[in-house]
């Protein structure tokens, strides 16, 4: 019978391989799971062949995934200063972090859904939402966003807080059910029951309100190996500013990716609801590596985190340096992938040949980003596990406010539509050298401290 890895065994003995693997693997594989419930959507509603359908979920996506910014603030930011209690061996306030980062979470999204309803009108005509693509923009950001915004936030609040912990693999299963799912119900309710875009929003509502579920039962079968507490009681906001100071940067990654994706549909659709549809598509697509790069930095945190706070830093910069070098080989694999394969890709999610073709091209040249994305994403990602939230917050904003948004705005004034597919990488080429300049003074810094 296999020997169950305790926790010591995990955070501080095992090569580093083994254990970056032993957590982000489980991440990883609920990351692909997600991003394939998340391409759901936009597959089977392409399968209509209606590209103001298609083009309806790409208007919402991006207010739809400010929830991921909302399940970063609460519970990446919560799950970074469990992983740090953990490596001070300070376990008896883990319950009051768990608990402020779950009710927390949930009543600042319950607002954030209200919100939403209320100015649901100006706010789709804000995204772009045109006279063919309003009703169908509007079911979706209803049920999406109104009654599944909760759900959607607490189960990637409550996957992260297990994760912190070292349960990568429940907290990975609980994501992929909730995916698996979502897979299962889109064409049931599409094409079923013809509910066509609202049959997709559903299915992704309740895929997400079973998560959560599953996750509840999840916690209750750990008992105590768990410190994590789902309790009211507990609450407190005597933690709000160390989880607020990490996660604060890994939410407003998200928020401001998701606000330079709102420019570059609204841009899109003054070319019509075609390059709307296409982009739609490739953003989804585009996010495929991402979201694997992403899992191996949810599987990396809680070892940069508990190494930083045990100050063992020389295993914390290998578990660092490895994941960075298993990223960039990942990203470059799919860079060849998506170049090589993008027409049969874009024909795949929607067989009407002017979307695809479009977006054929928009691909290409998209994913020329992805390494440099993803080592950007990396560096800031450590710096959160490390505590170091102001940093990670000042490449974060520079990245996406300072840069990308200006840039969207010049470059279609000057270059047009595809001036706007470039940006990305011409951002990400700027800011590599700024990030691992960031990287390079904190670790000094670092060095110096450990040697007074």
């Amino acid at each position: 019978m296999k020997r169950e890895v305790t926790e010591k065994e995990l955070f501080e003995t095992m090569p580093i391989p083994r254990a970056v693997a032993t957590l982000a693997i489980p991440t990883i594989i609920s990351q692909v799971v997600t991003m394939i419930y998340n391409l759901a959507d936009t597959f089977f509603v392409g399968q209509i062949g209606d590209p103001y359908m298609v083009a309806a979920v790409s208007l919402v996506s991006p207010w739809f995934n400010l929830l991921t910014a909302l399940g970063n603030l609460f519970g990446l930011g919560g799950g970074s200063l469990i992983s740090r209690m953990m490596g001070r061996n300070n376990h008896a306030d883990i319950k009051y972090v768990s608990a402020f980062s779950l009710w927390g979470g949930g009543a600042a999204t319950l607002c954030f859904s209200l919100l939403t309803y209320l100015f649901r009108v100006p706010l789709l005509n804000f995204l772009g939402a045109s006279s063919d693509t309003f009703s169908y923009a509007q079911s979706y950001l209803n049920w999406v966003v109104v009654l599944g915004g909760v759900p959607t936030m607490l189960s990637l609040s409550m996957g992260h807080l297990l994760r912190s912990e070292g349960h990568a693999r429940p907290a990975s299963i609980g994501m992929m059910f909730g995916g698996i799912l979502n897979v299962v119900l889109d064409p049931i309710l599409i094409f079923g029951f013809h509910l066509d875009v609202a049959g997709a929003a559903i299915a992704t509502a309740f895929s997400n309100l079973a998560s959560v579920l599953f996750f509840a039962v999840m916690y209750l079968r750990l008992g105590n190996k768990t410190a994590v507490s789902l309790k009211p009681k507990y609450f407190t906001f005597r933690f709000i500013r160390p989880v607020f100071s990490v996660g604060l940067a890994s939410a407003l990654a998200t928020a401001l990716g998701n606000a330079s994706n709102m420019v570059i549909v609204k841009l899109s659709s003054g070319y019509g609801d075609i390059p709307v549809a296409a982009y739609g598509i490739v953003k989804r697509i585009d996010q495929f590596p991402l979201n694997v790069s992403m899992g191996l930095c949810q599987g990396f945190m809680p070892l940069v985190g508990y190494n930083y706070a045990s100050k063992n830093y020389k295993r914390m910069r290998g578990v660092s340096f490895f994941s960075w070098k298993t990223a960039a080989i990942m990203s470059a694999c799919f860079v060849a992938c998506f170049a090589i394969f993008s027409p049969q890709i874009l024909h795949l999610f929607i067989p009407e040949q002017q979307t695809s073709s479009l977006g054929a091209t928009f691909l290409r040249i998209a994913c020329l980003a992805v390494p440099f994305t993803t080592v950007n994403f990396l560096i800031s990602y450590t710096l959160q596990a490390m505590g170091k939230g102001t940093q990670s917050a000042i490449l974060t904003f520079s990245r996406q406010g300072l840069l990308n948004i200006p840039l969207l705005i010049l470059m279609n004034a000057v270059l047009g539509l595809y001036g706007m597919i470039w940006t990305q990488l011409v951002v990400e080429l700027i800011m590599l050298p700024v990030s691992l300049g960031m990287y390079m003074h904190t670790w000094k810094r670092i060095n110096i401290s450990s040697e007074k």
